[in-house]
């Protein structure tokens, strides 16, 4: 597992998982904007669309996933100065009330024209307004655990959170340390580049 830095700030990473030629975060976007790869998706998962969300047209779902995609795509590469991830992130656990050490985080659009965003991206909070983005799903269910590729992100998250643990890289200086150690295994590069 690779770590690859998306913000020149150091605040915002993305993991590079073995064998996967791109990071996630890149994977996400290329396929939230792939009109083939969205139908496909849409075509298998259809029963969710229309119980969930009472959508039964898959161009409209394609459509209103491209337009959320570029939307989260400008919120989370956001690079001036006072951007604020923390506004973007929240607790993956919608009780949570208190911060934890290397908090699962959930982003997504606040709403959409006619409908809530199923666009998800998952992250471990290292601290205020520093994240590693593990993951993300197009969630269509209640809860994660109901489907196969939202139960992946979970699982996603909980393996990148243990490595994190086990190498001790429990906030921001903890992670600097940690891919300092590992110098050269991971790649500086933003994706602006």
């Amino acid at each position: 597992m690779k770590f690859d830095k998306i913000l020149n700030n150091n605040k915002l990473w993305a993991v590079r998982y073995e064998n996967e030629t791109d990071n996630v975060l890149r994977q996400l976007f290329s396929q939230w904007s792939d009109p083939e790869w969205l139908m496909n998706f849409f075509c298998d998962n259809m029963s969710d669309l229309e119980a969930y969300f009472k959508i039964t047209d898959v161009n409209q779902a394609i459509y209103d996933t491209i337009d959320d995609s570029n939307e989260l795509q400008c919120l989370i590469l956001d690079l001036s100065p006072d951007s604020n991830l923390d506004k973007l992130f929240r607790p993956l656990e919608n009780s949570r009330t208190q911060e934890m050490l290397l908090g699962r985080e959930k982003a997504r659009l606040a709403k959409n024209r006619t409908h809530a965003s199923w666009l998800r991206l998952y992250a471990i909070k290292l601290e205020q307004g520093c994240y590693i983005i593990t993951g993300g799903a197009i969630k269509l269910t209640k809860t994660m655990q109901e489907r196969e590729h939202t139960l992946r992100e979970l699982n996603n998250m909980e393996r990148v959170r243990n490595l994190l643990l086990e190498e001790g890289a429990i906030d921001a200086d903890g992670f600097a340390d940690y891919m300092s150690e590992i110098n050269g295994d991971y790649l500086y590069e933003t994706e602006n580049s």
